[in-house]
């Protein structure tokens, strides 16, 4: 039966790749990676630097156009036309995906960003393929660094306060809900700096953009004061490389 790593590799930094990852990154000989064009093919060159620094056995990699998805529909949970687009999107990867794999033999990999677990289709596309049934395969999946840690790490930071819960949820969920209070707010998937939405002069962010890569930007302080260098910084940076990823935790103080 064939076998397939669902590997998570940190968020950038070739030194967040744990031993465990090393250690099944050895026994791959494809690994299959997902492109989003040219705009982020430094993504795609960050795995590279990655399979070239712990995958010393000889091996493939397999390169995958992502299929595009209908941007247009509302992103609301609610609502079935997302939904529909959404899953549109994954049975177009699983597609794909099922035929480079069935074109190759032995232990295939998929590296994804941070961890499977968090905010990444990967695990569902894989689901997708078994269920399709026109190749069968057994799977394991091997935890990562998240974005969420390197955050902390680069803020030296702890992300909730003592005995309080810390929440972790997208941009748009941010703008419909609002920070609760007695808990520390982490945003992800934010497109639209959620957080110049929030009301009140009382609110803390910790705000990164490329964590464990060499444009790592940092920036902290209470939101009114910082939100509108953050807006401008980040529109520079997204304007100069074509793609950003950031993450921010919010705190009530």
């Amino acid at each position: 039966m064939r076998k397939l790593y669902v590997i998570g590799i940190g968020a950038g930094d070739p030194d967040q790749v744990t031993v465990q990852a090393i250690k099944a990154m050895r026994r791959v000989n494809v690994f299959f990676v997902i492109g989003k064009g040219a705009e982020k093919q430094e993504l795609v060159d960050v795995r590279a630097t990655i399979l070239a620094e712990h995958a010393d056995q000889p091996h493939t990699v397999v390169e995958i156009a992502d299929p595009p998805r209908d941007r247009a529909v509302p992103a609301s949970r609610a609502d079935a036309a997302y939904q529909g687009a959404v899953s549109d999107w994954h049975e177009a990867r699983a597609e794909l995906l099922e035929h480079a794999f069935a074109e190759t033999d032995g232990v295939g990999a998929i590296l994804v960003w941070g961890d499977p677990s968090l905010y990444d289709s990967t695990l569902r596309i894989v689901e997708r393929v078994l269920e399709r049934g026109r190749i069968t395969f057994d799977y394991e999946v091997i935890p990562g660094i998240t974005s969420v840690q390197s955050l902390a790490a680069a803020h030296r930071m702890v992300l909730h306060e003592i005995g309080e819960p810390v929440h972790i949820t997208t941009g748009r969920k941010l703008r419909e809900e609002g920070l609760t209070p007695g808990q520390s707010t982490l945003a992800m998937l934010d497109a639209d700096c959620s957080f110049t939405q929030l009301p009140g002069d009382d609110i803390h962010i910790w705000w990164g953009a490329y964590l464990g890569m060499p444009d790592e930007l940092t920036i902290e302080g209470p939101l009114r004061t910082v939100e509108h260098d953050i807006v401008r910084r980040r529109a520079a940076l997204r304007e100069s490389k074509g793609w950003i990823m950031d993450i921010y935790l919010l705190r009530r103080v």
